[in-house]
Order: C-alpha cells, then structure tokens, then sequence
C-alpha cells in the first residue's frame, strides 16, 4: 500500500483514494455511476468509510483519515447544504398539477352558483310519507337519520302511523368524496326508489318503476375529494301500476320492504354510506372534469408541475372543450341569461368578463378585454359560440394554466399563492376582494386570510393526500393475508382499516392542539363493530367508528396502526425490513438507496425454528447488506410485538418476541429502545424527525424546492414548528406567510 503523508488534508486523501471511484467531485464514473449525496451525517459516512473503503482495500482509511475525508466529502458535495450550494435550487415557473386544474375549474364554476357549505351535522334529513307520494299533507314526521341502511319488514317505519302496503321517504342531503376518483353508488332495495347525486334533475339510478325482482342496482360517477355534492334518495312502497283493489279478496299479502344506500371508494368493496361523510345539508352541484390527465411528475418526490408534454397540452384542450360544453348547456342558471332576454348578449359579456377575471385571478386589462371578450363576440353572431369561445380561449391561455406568469408578483399573485398553498385551487371572492383593496401587504393580513381558509374542506382534503403519502400509502396497497393463519382478515376488514386511518389522522390534525407528536403518540385508535370484533374489543356488532384505546402502554399512534402494520408485512408474516423502510423514509426524512438487486425474502418454513428477527438478521448479515440493513433493520425490529394484521403479541412460535432495537442519530450517536412506546418516543423527540416532516409538507403545500426560499428556510420553520407547541394546522400558515410576500422574488 502506498504510504501517505500523516498531515494530508481531507480533499488530498479523497483526490488520492476515492476520486478515480467516485468522480473528483462526487458525481460518480462508469463503474460507479451513483453520485456521492446523502443525509448520513460526518461521523455515520466516517464509520461507514472505516468499514468498507477503498472498496479494494477496505480498512485502510481509518481514524483521523477517514474523519478528514468524511469531513470534506459532506461538505463539499454530499450534504443537502453542499449540493444546494453547488447547484443552488430555484423557484420554477410551474404549470398547475392535475389536482390543481381539476379544482380550479370546479371552483371556477362553482362562484357563478349560490353558496354553500359543509356544517358539523351528519347524517341526511328524511321526510316520511303516509302514501307513496310526497305531499306534505301526507307528511308522517322528519327525521335526520346517520345512515341509510333499514329493513323495515312488513310493517314499516311505525306500525301505528304507516300503512304496511304503502308509504314513501325521501332523503336529502350532502355527501361528502374523501378523495379524487369513479365512485361506484349503490342502492339495495325490492321496491322503487331512485338517487341523484351531484344532479338535481336526472337520476343517478332510476328504479322507480319496478319490473323483474332485481333488488340492487348501480352507477358509476367521477368525484373530487375533499367536496360535498347533493344527494336525494327517493324510496317508495306501494302498488305499482293498475290500482287492482277493487278486484282482491281478503288481505293483501305481507311484503317486505327495506333501503340501504351503498358506496364503492376507488379500489375499495362495498359498504354502507357512513354517517361522518353525510350532511342533511343541501349543497350546490359541482362541475367536475373528467377529462384524462397524464400523471404529474413525482420524480423529486412530491407533486409538482415542472414538466409540460404533448399528452399533457392535448388533455388542457379536452377539457376546455368538456368544460365550455357545460358552460353553454347551464347558460341560464351560471349567467342568469334567458333565452328570450332583450339584453342577454349584455349578460352574457359580463358573465364572460367576469368567468375570464376569476380564471386569470385578476381583473382584466382594456386590452386583454378586448381580447378575450369583445373580439369573440363581434366575431360571431351566433351568442353562445362566442361564450364557448371566450371559455376555450380563457383556459387554454397560459394566465390560467400557469402560475404568476408575468414574473413581477403583486396583491393578486399573493392571493393565488395562498389559495393554491392551501386549497390547490383558486382565490375565493373574499381573497380576491382583499388583493384588490391592498389588504395582502403584511405578513398579519396574510395570516389572517390563512387562519380563515385552513378550516376549509378543501384544505382538509389536501392535508389528508398529503399524510396518505407521507405513510406511503395513497396507493390503496394489498393487504391480503393468509387465511390460515389470519381467518376472518378479508377486504372489507382491509377497508375499515383505511378509513380508520383517515379518522385517526382528521382527529390528531384537527383537534386544537394539532400536535403532531401525537401522530406518533397515541394510544388510541377507531374502530367499529366489525374491527372491534376482529382485534378482541367490547362493542356492539353494528357499532359506528368510535375511537377505542387498544392494547394501552404498546400502541403508538401510526407507527402501529393496524393498518400500516399490515401493510408493512407478508401475507404470512411481519416485515422488519418495510417497516424500517417506512421509518427511515417517511419519519427520519432519509434517503435510501435502491438494494444492488431484489431479494426474495427467506421462506419461514425453510428454517421453521427461527424468528422473523432471526431470518431477517440472518439474510442481512453480509456486510454490503449492513451498509443500509445495519440502520433499517433495528427500527423495524422495534415494531415486532405487532403480527401482519397489526395485533399485539407477545411471542412468536412459543419464543418471546425481542422488539430491541437502536436509533442511530445524525449525530453519530447510537441510542437503544425496546419496543414501538420506546422507539415513537425518541422519534417525537427527533430534532430529525421534525425537519424531515417540515420538509416534505412544506413540498406539498408550495409545491417549490425549500431551500429556494434560502438557506435558512427549513430551520426557521423548523423552529416556529417546535415554538407552536408542534400544531400542524400553524405550521401550513406559517408556510403560507413565509412564501406567499413578494420577499424573495424570482425570475421565470
């Protein structure tokens, strides 16, 4: 081996021992084409440099060496700080995301209908009815009934008010689309009945007449999470047709009747409506592009719309034209405009004026008047070609499609900034009103449109997107299990999973505190009679989701939610290794590298007498595995106390389960734990893990690189976050205050 000097300097021995492997500064060769970047901290790339470099002489740079050589590698190019030196990031003139344009345009439609909105009560309003049909004379009583789901035999809803051959009931109300897809509505009923959803005037299902003995019926339709739409479910028992009478003998025959109102969720079974996703509150329709988009790009790891391809323009075209059909079609009702108006052409160009200043989010200029409006109509004679005309022209223009075009941002630019942080959509009319009158030019006056908006169903559904991916699992994953060894855990135990999930995370993030230690904390979790059931609890069969305390002093918050533990498993068994992942990945913020090749994981019955613990350690052992396996694999194991359907145990094949495990911090250090409580507890505590989560949300929230905000960006919201007591809901306004001044302006 060649001697070297003992007082070289970091940058000689990296020149003299790793270039010629890893490129003069980082950016990998042909027989390495990975380049140095990371988050391993000096003293974790020391160690890892003592252990396995020179790769051909491993062990050689050691001590002092291999600290200098780390020492210079980290802050040269390998640290997030050094690469965003190096290539320092900037703000990027960006196009709307899929999401984005999907609720502009509903929003856009939306402010020329009247106004409503989502109120704390649930459930959906019933009239009931005497006779089949619905006059108020014929009114029973009202009710607000939490769900549609009733077999009322054959005497009816009251025995003592209802005929038992004839009686009507109509269900009005909301219904609120937890997320963006086809949803799948189903009514199961032996007698007549129709639904309208998000259309007063034609029926989702028509089954009003009956013929055959056809007792469900299904339709399909496209929604966007995060919104109400209105709802009506029409139910009738009586004779249809003939009025025969006359003509019987004796007592009609007892028939039985029953309802129950059922949706399918995109990739998710059948199930009841349930009562947190009605309102008997009656909603506005909403205009929804079903339009095909090519997905955003997600290669930085978040959403973002960067990128702009010919599939792309071609879909913006599509749904102008889809979206300008519908315009034309509810001219009366979005303009105000009769057919036989004497000055409908006048209300017609004010409707135009004003649909073209909200998709611009600005008023127009005498020039651009003239364009988008003026042109259009003295262009054509035909009133409703110029409309779709200025619809068309409007949406394809690059003041719609892209943000803040012009490059030099203003009250208006402020007001989009903070409606699309918050709401990905446009400003509203009270954003708008305050842009105009100058009330966006302070940091309080932002805060204060912020703390107003954050409440906003369309804020919760954003939240809620982005925690589904920050726990990996916006793609509703497989969760089949081995019937054997898990009996009973099917589909829709899968399901109610999910949305136990979803309940778990809206009463963590919107509680008053918002903690988001809690997140990682609590103890308690949602479950309904058939979870309850399945994880051994006391409740009713048909009991609604209700939050439950399962297995106290062990569980803790979403690191062992059954539904994550599931997920993060084999059909047959725990998976240490996914759940390290998910750890090191979504919690701690770092970034792994891909393994050099897929590995099948051992067969448990090839070794029948070793723990999951024991094969993982045993596969894992070769030390180019460890180099990643040696920090993944005891976080996984820290979870171990709970199966792959997330129960808690205490062994496993007659052996006591080792749920021991080490916390390797930035800082070199390695800290012990002994189970999930231990481990959620020094991650809540994680300086790393709390600028991790800055981070990724504030990539959701902006949709901009951090650190092109400068370099202090990150650790000062780091800081409020920690200031705020760890509340999630200030931490999204304090992003919203941070970037939506003009403080740091960029040039497209």
């Amino acid at each position: 081996m060649e001697a070297f000097a003992a007082d070289r300097t970091g940058e000689q021995i990296y020149k003299q021992q790793c270039a010629s492997c890893h490129g003069g500064t980082g950016e990998g060769t042909v027989d390495y084409p990975r380049a140095l970047a990371g988050d391993r901290s000096v003293a974790q790339l020391s160690g890892l440099i003592a252990k396995t470099m020179p790769e051909d002489d491993p062990g050689s740079c050691v001590g002092d060496d291999a600290n200098k050589v780390a020492a210079y590698i980290y802050e040269s190019f390998y640290s997030s700080a050094a690469r965003a030196r190096n290539k320092p990031p900037r703000i990027e003139l960006s196009r709307l995301t899929v999401r984005q344009y999907r609720n502009a345009v509903a929003d856009l439609i939306g402010g020329f209908q009247e106004s409503g909105g989502w109120d704390e009560r649930r459930g959906v309003r019933g009239q009931y009815y005497k006779a089949r049909q619905y006059r108020d004379g014929d009114r029973v009583f009202d009710r607000v009934d939490p769900e549609v789901r009733f077999d009322f035999g054959v005497t009816g809803p009251d025995p003592e008010k209802f005929q038992p051959n004839e009686f009507s009931i109509r269900w009005e109300g909301s219904v609120l689309a937890p997320e963006t897809g086809e949803y799948e509505f189903i009514v199961r009923t032996e007698n007549a009945a129709s639904l309208w959803i998000n259309d007063n005037r034609k029926p989702l299902i028509d089954a009003l007449v009956k013929s055959g003995t056809d007792t469900e019926y299904r339709a399909s339709i496209v929604l966007l999470g995060g919104r109400a739409y209105p709802l009506r479910l029409e139910f009738t028992k009586a004779k249809q047709g003939v009025d025969d009478s006359k003509n019987r003998k004796g007592k009609p025959p007892e028939v039985k009747a029953s309802i129950a109102l059922e949706w399918k969720l995109p990739h998710r079974p059948a199930e009841t409506i349930p009562g947190h996703c009605l309102s008997p509150r009656m909603v506005p329709e909403s205009f929804v592009v079903t339009t095909a988009f090519p997905p955003d790009d997600r290669s930085v790891g978040y959403e973002r719309g960067t990128s702009v391809s010919k599939a792309w323009d071609q879909a913006t075209t599509s749904a102008a034209i889809e979206v300008a059909g519908y315009v034309t079609s509810h001219l009366r009702q979005l303009a105000n405009a009769q057919e036989k108006d004497s000055d409908r052409e006048k209300k017609l160009r004010e409707f135009c004026l004003r649909f073209v200043e909200r998709a611009f989010r600005r008023p127009l200029s005498d020039d651009q008047k003239q364009r988008y409006i003026d042109r259009q109509f003295s262009d054509s004679k035909d009133l409703e070609i110029a409309v779709k005309r200025v619809v068309l022209l409007a949406l394809k223009s690059p003041r719609f499609l892209y943000r803040e075009v012009d490059g030099n941002a203003d009250a208006y630019d402020v007001a989009a900034r903070i409606s699309f942080g918050l709401w990905d959509s446009l400003p509203d009319q009270a954003l708008l009103n305050a842009a105009a009158s100058g009330q966006l030019a302070t940091r309080e006056q932002v805060v204060r449109q912020a703390e107003r908006m954050v409440t906003d169903l369309r804020t919760h559904a954003k939240v809620r997107a982005f925690f589904l991916h920050w726990l990996r699992v916006e793609q509703v994953p497989d969760l089949s299990k081995d019937a054997e060894r898990f009996p009973g855990f099917d589909e829709t135990i899968a399901s109610d999973l999910r949305t136990s999930l979803d309940l778990f995370l809206e009463d963590v993030v919107w509680s008053e505190a918002s903690d988001f230690r809690k997140l990682l904390l609590s103890d308690f979790l949602f479950l309904n009679g058939r979870l309850a059931k399945y994880y051994d609890v006391e409740l009713l069969p048909d009991a609604p989701f209700q939050r439950v305390t399962l297995y106290p002093g062990e569980r803790a918050g979403v690191l062992t939610h059954p539904y994550l533990m599931a997920a993060f498993a084999y059909t047959s068994t725990t998976s240490p290794i996914h759940r390290g992942v998910f750890i090191s990945r979504s919690v701690l913020g770092r970034s792994l590298r891909p393994p050099p090749e897929a590995v099948a994981p051992l067969a448990p019955d090839l070794h029948a007498g070793l723990s999951t613990r024991d094969r993982v350690t045993l596969q894992t052992s070769p030390a180019a595995c460890m180099t990643c396996h040696g920090r993944l694999n005891p976080l996984g194991f820290g979870l171990e106390h709970f199966d792959a359907v997330g129960r808690f145990r205490e062994d496993e094949k007659g052996k006591p389960i080792d749920s021991t495990g080490i916390y390797e911090t930035l800082s070199g250090g390695s800290v012990p734990f002994s189970g999930a409580r231990e481990l959620a507890g020094l991650l809540a505590a994680s300086e790393e893990t709390h600028t991790a989560f800055v981070e990724e949300l504030f990539h959701t929230v902006v949709k901009q690189p951090i650190r092109a905000f400068g370099p202090r960006a990150l650790s000062d919201l780091r800081r409020s976050f920690a200031a705020n007591g760890f509340n999630i809901r200030k931490l999204i306004v304090e992003m919203i205050a941070s970037t939506a001044l003009p403080a740091r302006e960029w040039k497209p």
